[in-house]
């Protein structure tokens, strides 16, 4: 299981699994090889269901959540979950890049046959974790380079 730099090592205490740190060195061959991936998210969007990763800690890069077979994406409801469209786009910064997520890659060729993982990972995990804890700001801070 590969891990952004930032992701809080509390979420992973429990897993059985080793976590592997995101580095530049691993390449998208190296991240198509790897089982799973676990990030956070910017926001989350109730009318449509998507999450929106921007790159900020614990996220991650956007190969690193397009690459691995199966993506876990912890959300912190309610504070980082709102209603619509227009409210994401309020919390996000326009200048940092940012992966959008509305459920499972898939497409489907001319006879309606559906193939899953295409362009991102076949299965995705949303965990919700309830917190009292307000949103916190986005950085206005380019991200790091990768």
């Amino acid at each position: 299981m590969v891990v952004p730099e930032g992701l809080p090592a509390d979420w992973l205490s429990a897993s059985a699994t080793t976590p592997v740190p995101d580095t530049p060195a691993l390449t998208a061959r190296d991240l198509d090889a790897v089982d799973s991936i676990v990030t956070g998210c910017a926001v989350a969007i109730a009318e449509t269901g998507t999450l929106v990763l921007d790159a900020g800690p614990g996220q991650g890069r956007r190969q690193l959540t397009l690459a691995p077979d199966h993506h876990v994406c912890v959300v912190h409801v309610p504070g980082q979950v709102v209603d619509s469209l227009p409210q994401a786009l309020e919390r996000l910064v326009p200048h940092r890049p940012s992966a959008w997520i509305s459920g499972p890659s898939a497409t489907s060729d001319i006879e309606l046959s559906r193939v899953e993982g295409v362009h991102g990972p076949r299965a995705l995990d949303v965990v919700l974790v309830a917190t009292d804890a307000p949103p916190t700001a986005p950085s206005t801070d380019p991200p790091a380079p990768h």
